[in-house]
């Protein structure tokens, strides 16, 4: 999917909130700046060379993204910590400045994906794509298909789901009078309560195989939501069957159906798994699931952690950890 980050607020804070790729950026662009505190800062002065562009032309930048600068690291300095940082410094502001704006090195990336009139810029948009492609594949192992699995919370969430799942396909059997062509009617109901497609559409966009089993690229949240409808259908179908007498029809599991659609203590876990899948699989796998537009945020650091960093964990590598063979144990006992 091409990315305009002259234009999406979206894909620029993807980039900007994912440490990973921030360090190497950092490394093969060598921008440089002012150390200070710890950190490389740059001056409006100095990025008018660096992107050959006037002082006028940042100051409408910063004028227009305020508030989308400030949260990345532009600053302005007074006082003592414009006097310690001018200390520092060879460059010559005169005697009368009284403040000064400056650029983290996240601020400056920032501005250059936002700069039209610079073609350092562009060239520096390209490189930035290039490099937070190459990071999310190199940490999620070559692929991204299951990056969902490298979070801690998915083996367990997908071990319990599992089991709902059969409480609902069981009761599909026992409660619903219909072919068997009802198992994968009703997976698909359930999945467009969820997140707004059926199966089939949902491989689609994520260029899954035939072969490939939907859940088994789902996230956490997101099946937390399926087993939460799936473990209430079955309870709603038993009880309407020993009220009745006989098996539900077709129009009596649509009627529950959209009950639990409507039902506001389930809104906020469907809310939650749609954020999710939206989000995620728009900065992780670059899919957009258009029937969720809506529900698509910017990723945020925690998530790129969770997924990317030294937490995260190959599906094989949590298998054979002892700890996660426990939590599967008690799982099973219960």
């Amino acid at each position: 999917m091409t990315k305009d980050l002259t234009s999406s607020p979206l894909d620029r804070q993807n980039i900007l909130n994912n440490f990973y790729a921030l360090e190497k950026i950092e490394e093969h662009l060598g921008l440089g700046g002012i150390l200070y505190r710890d950190e490389f800062w740059v001056t409006k002065q100095q990025l008018t060379k660096l992107f050959g562009i006037s002082e006028s032309t940042i100051e409408k930048y910063i004028k227009n993204n305020r508030d989308e600068l400030n949260r990345n690291g532009y600053r302005l300095l007074r006082g003592k910590e414009l006097k310690d940082f001018l200390s520092g410094t060879v460059i010559d502001y005169g005697t009368k400045i009284n403040i000064l704006g400056v650029f983290s090195f996240r601020a400056t990336l920032n501005l250059a994906m936002l700069l039209t009139e610079s073609d350092l810029a562009k060239e520096i948009r390209s490189r930035i794509l290039d490099i937070v492609i190459d990071v999310i594949a190199e940490r999620a192992g070559g692929s991204t298909k299951y990056i969902n699995q490298r979070d801690s919370d998915y083996l367990p969430t997908a071990y319990q789901e599992f089991n709902y799942r059969k409480v609902f396909t069981d009761a599909l059997d026992r409660y619903l009078e219909m072919g068997k062509v009802k198992y994968s009617i009703y997976t698909n109901r359930v999945y467009q309560l969820v997140f707004r497609e059926n199966a089939r559409e949902y491989k689609q966009i994520l260029n899954l195989s035939r072969k490939d089993n939907t859940r088994d690229t789902m996230y956490a949240e997101v099946l937390t939501a399926i087993a939460s409808i799936e473990s209430g259908l079955a309870e709603e179908m038993k009880k309407q069957v020993e009220q009745l007498g006989r098996k539900l029809q077709p129009a009596e599991l649509d009627e529950l159906l959209t009950a639990t659609e409507n039902n506001s203590y389930l809104k906020p876990i469907i809310e939650k798994a749609r954020i999710k899948m939206a989000s995620r699989d728009l900065g992780f796998r670059d899919a957009l699931h258009q029937k969720l537009e809506e529900y698509i945020h910017s990723v945020p650091d925690g998530d790129f952690e969770r997924f990317l960093g030294e937490a995260s964990r190959s599906l094989r590598e949590q298998l054979s950890d002892p700890q996660t063979l426990e939590v599967f144990k008690r799982l099973k006992d219960r």
